[in-house]
């Protein structure tokens, strides 16, 4: 899915697009809340309403990633290759692991 470039390649550029502390301190926070909103959608079917509350923090998640490519100036990376959305948790998962 990632074509053939090694995943270290992709979350490097990944991050190049990710310097000013605003931007990461919102997708610190922003990844983890859309990660969670999918989760919480899954469990929507069995438990009633949990829609609600996966839509809220699908939005809250998005809103962190949008505010911290404002303090960037750079827009998401995912505007130009689809495939970032998938490096952005990489990238978060190599940062809370000391390695982004």
């Amino acid at each position: 899915m990632l074509g053939n470039r090694p995943s270290q390649e992709w979350i490097a550029q990944y991050a190049t697009s990710h310097q000013h502390p605003a931007n990461r301190l919102c997708h610190t926070f922003g990844i983890p809340l859309i990660l969670i909103s999918i989760a919480v959608f899954v469990a929507g079917f069995f438990f009633h309403r949990l829609w609600i509350y996966a839509a809220a923090l699908f939005i809250i998640g998005w809103i962190f990633q949008f505010i911290g490519h404002a303090f960037e100036g750079k827009p998401p990376e995912f505007f130009r290759d689809w495939r970032f959305l998938f490096v952005g948790v990489r990238w978060w998962w190599a940062k809370i692991n000391g390695r982004a």
